[in-house]
């Protein structure tokens, strides 16, 4: 259909595809698929991407683009972030995902993942604060961007991801220590660019960590975006969550309403990047977006 876009968003951890509607304001979502992929999984510097996880994407983009073929739509922007960007035979898995299933993907830098992000959550914030610092937390890589008047002022691509910190660190507690590591270079960049926050900045957090977070306090069976766009929910709450799931086995971590399966045992290194980040620069609240890179992509296509 003409007035249709699609864009793919093959991450560290999940592959999503969306499919919407054009329309004068934005789009619209008409079709979502995810699939956790974890194509990080076993990720190793000197081979890159393990052949399973290889063969779990390429199994995933050929469903993906035969959805996409059946909407009749010509053009897809699809990207691969971290994991990819960072394999040393990244660049032969992007020729096999061409060759195997059509799909042209474009590995993206973390700034521009950031800057793709921002344009998608602001698509659809419910209002734009003064000052909006948005957190995408992703399987090999976290972006943080400071943006006044929908105009980025801030992009920070950090090397801590949920994939990334689950197989790299056995403990929570060397999780933390890495984290708090690399938050603090971050405080040190962002006191460098004079940027400070005040009780009106917001913090929005995009991604699966947050998504999650947004389902398992609604304690949603079947996942709606629309519900988890704009939701807001405390630090004193996300703690509790927090400890909960803290007290759980990865497999039984599964009989919480709204932890999705592929999640379980990663789950905490996402809560430990959202406490740390609202605990050092002083977010008592979170406010979550369904939408961030995927519909940024979407977007990018006008």
């Amino acid at each position: 259909m003409e007035n249709y876009c699609a864009a793919i968003d093959l991450g560290t951890n999940t592959a999503r595809l969306l499919i919407a509607e054009r329309l004068p304001g934005g789009i619209v979502p008409v079709l979502v698929e995810r699939e956790i992929v974890r194509l990080g999984g076993g990720f190793n510097e000197e081979f890159g991407l393990s052949t399973e996880a290889q063969l779990r994407a390429l199994a995933c983009l050929a469903r993906f683009s035969e959805t996409v073929r059946g909407f009749g739509v010509n053009k897809v922007r699809a990207s691969a972030t971290s994991a990819v960007r960072d394999a040393v035979n990244g660049r032969m898995f992007v020729e096999k995902v061409f060759q195997e299933t059509g799909i042209h993907l474009v590995v993206i830098d973390g700034e521009e993942e950031a800057r793709l992000t921002l344009t998608g959550v602001l698509s659809a914030l419910d209002s734009e604060p003064k000052t909006l610092v948005v957190l995408d937390i992703g399987g090999g890589s976290s972006e943080f961007s400071v943006s006044s008047g929908g105009m980025p002022a801030f992009i920070k691509s950090m090397p801590i991801g949920v994939v990334r910190l689950t197989e790299g660190f056995d403990t929570a507690d060397k999780m933390y220590e890495r984290v708090n590591s690399v938050l603090n270079h971050l405080g040190d960049d962002l006191a460098t660019a004079g940027i400070a926050f005040s009780e009106e900045a917001e913090l929005v957090g995009t991604a699966g960590t947050a998504t999650t977070l947004a389902a398992i306090k609604l304690e949603m069976v079947e996942y709606d975006y629309r519900a988890v766009n704009n939701f807001t929910i405390n630090r004193v709450d996300i703690g509790v969550i927090f400890e909960r799931l803290s007290l759980l086995s990865p497999p039984d971590r599964l009989s919480i309403k709204g932890l999705e399966k592929g999640r379980e045992d990663l789950i905490i290194a996402g809560l430990i990047i959202i406490t740390s980040v609202m605990d050092k620069f002083g977010f008592t609240r979170l406010k979550v977006s369904d939408f961030g890179l995927l519909e940024g992509l979407a977007l990018s296509e006008y």
